[in-house]
């Protein structure tokens, strides 16, 4: 069962707006550990009209609404969009095929991002490949130059010498009875030196054209090797940039087959299968900041509180819900469909502070209604974001070194913009001591000016507007259904 948005608001300030709010504490011992499902909604104020008609269209009553709340100088924000068609319905049939048409060419798009992105991976572990032997030829000029030609020649006589099969230095000094062969081949370093070492004459005439072609093979393959990790590098790049394209390319796709999803609604009594009918579910939350310096000047609020500066800010709130009962009809034979029927509309009043919205927020998105954005975001920038550290290593390897070399610190990097690196917070340094988690979000006891004056004012102006926006449409249409709540 998912939570309604005043169940959620009941959660964030249970002493405020949920009913049973000693219940759930006692039972739950803190607001952050109670169910939102299991809160009985107590808003400020609440007002329900009805409007019934099955001749006129149900777009003008939302509209209305949203652009009188707009006009009052209230924000607003759509916090739920929702919609259940009975399958008997030509409107099922045709979201339906819709859908069919978004997932279909949503998925022939993530299949192209897997496909991309396993090359991405490819690249990434063949230059970490790359990189292991190039330190080998680093460290040719450097103390380590004896290691480094032993592994070198470890690495010739595994990937090139091999090729010969059984006339291979391996394979003749375990097949073949040349048991000295290996060892001799590691110690002798040019081939002026094989007639230095005590061996017959047999071995010595093996081993000066392996050192010979040792060492040839040790003058152009760096140079070679050098080449490919660079081509590498910049197939990385390209690959990068596809691997985003495609993404870019399938979001609309995969949110648009989510808009289409249909909210399951076979409990609904409304919705019997052989009818044509279609619930709708829209919940708009209309906020206005309290200006706490005008409305001192204006007398309004205690004149003291113009000269003090709020630690955060306070709204009055109206939360609109609708609920359309509606028979779909098809406009003249279009692809699209007009709806008339029933619309039950509440207007409900709060006062949320700063830190309340933000709890809200948090709620909303670890609650089932943005589960599609959490999975579209996780399929298409995910992954990426996952490769993101060896990503920008790779692509900025040549620039990183060179600021290195140069100044003895990192260069801003002009590829992090593209994986969102700089909407990541820096980690701190480790003598500030361990990073300590981040725990569930709780807001800051209120103060006495914000008890006392901000909230008192806040809610008598969200009361206010949610009567005027209910008595306003009431009177407009000459409405006869409706219920009002305002203590």
């Amino acid at each position: 069962m998912v939570a309604s948005i005043p169940q959620i608001l009941g959660k964030v300030n249970p002493r405020l707006y949920a009913e049973n709010a000693s219940d759930l504490i006692k039972e739950y011992g803190s607001p952050d550990k109670i169910p939102a499902e299991k809160v009985k909604e107590k808003p400020l104020s609440e007002h329900v009209l009805a409007y019934d008609s099955a001749t006129e269209t149900l777009e003008p009553v939302y509209f209305f609404i949203l652009d009188m709340i707009n006009d009052f100088g209230f924000v607003t924000e759509k916090l739920i969009d929702n919609f259940s068609s009975s399958p008997g319905s030509g409107h099922f049939s045709e979201l339906g095929q819709r859908a069919t048409v978004m997932q279909q060419q949503g998925t022939k798009l993530l299949g192209d991002v897997n496909t991309v992105l396993r090359s991405t991976l490819n690249i990434i572990y063949d230059l970490k490949e790359f990189r292991i032997r190039l330190s080998h030829y680093d460290h040719l000029n450097t103390a380590n130059k004896d290691a480094a030609i032993l592994a070198l020649k470890q690495i010739w006589m595994d990937k090139v010498d091999m090729n010969k099969g059984r006339s291979s230095i391996k394979a003749m000094s375990v097949e073949g009875g040349f048991q000295t062969l290996i060892d001799a081949f590691l110690v002798v370093k040019e081939v002026k030196d094989v007639d230095k070492i005590d061996l017959n004459d047999r071995v010595k005439r093996i081993l000066r054209p392996r050192i010979l072609e040792f060492n040839d093979w040790l003058e152009h393959s760096e140079v070679e090797l050098r080449k490919r990790y660079q081509l590498e590098r910049d197939y990385l790049k390209s690959q990068v940039n596809s691997l985003k394209l495609y993404s870019r390319w399938a979001k609309p796709y995969l949110l648009a087959a989510g808009d289409l999803e249909m909210k399951s609604g076979r409990k609904e009594p409304a919705l019997v299968k052989a009818f044509n009918t279609i619930i709708l579910e829209l919940t708009l939350l209309g906020k206005q900041e309290i200006n706490v310096k005008e409305e001192s000047i204006a007398g309004n609020l205690p004149a003291e509180l113009s000269k003090m500066r709020m630690k955060r800010k306070y709204y009055s709130c109206v939360l609109v819900d609708f609920k359309f009962r509606g028979i779909p009809q098809r406009v003249n034979q279009q692809s699209h469909y007009s709806f008339g029927g029933r619309a039950d509309i509440s207007f409900k009043s709060y006062v949320l502070n700063d830190d309340e919205l933000e709890k809200m927020e948090e709620e909303l998105g670890s609650s089932d209604i943005e589960d599609i954005l959490k999975l579209v975001e996780g399929i298409t920038t995910g992954s990426l974001s996952q490769l993101q550290e060896d990503i920008e290593f790779f692509l900025n390897e040549e620039e990183n070194e060179s600021k290195k070399n140069s100044s003895g610190q990192d260069s801003t990097n002009p590829f992090k913009a593209l994986f969102g690196g700089y909407n990541q917070k820096q980690k701190p340094s480790s003598d500030k001591g361990p990073e300590k988690k981040k725990g569930p979000m709780v807001a800051s006891k209120e103060s006495f000016i914000e008890k006392e004056h901000l909230r008192p004012f806040a809610e008598e102006r969200a009361k206010h507007a949610a009567f005027n926006f209910f008595d306003i449409y009431k009177k407009s249409h000459g409405m006869v259904s409706y219920t009002s709540y305002n203590p």
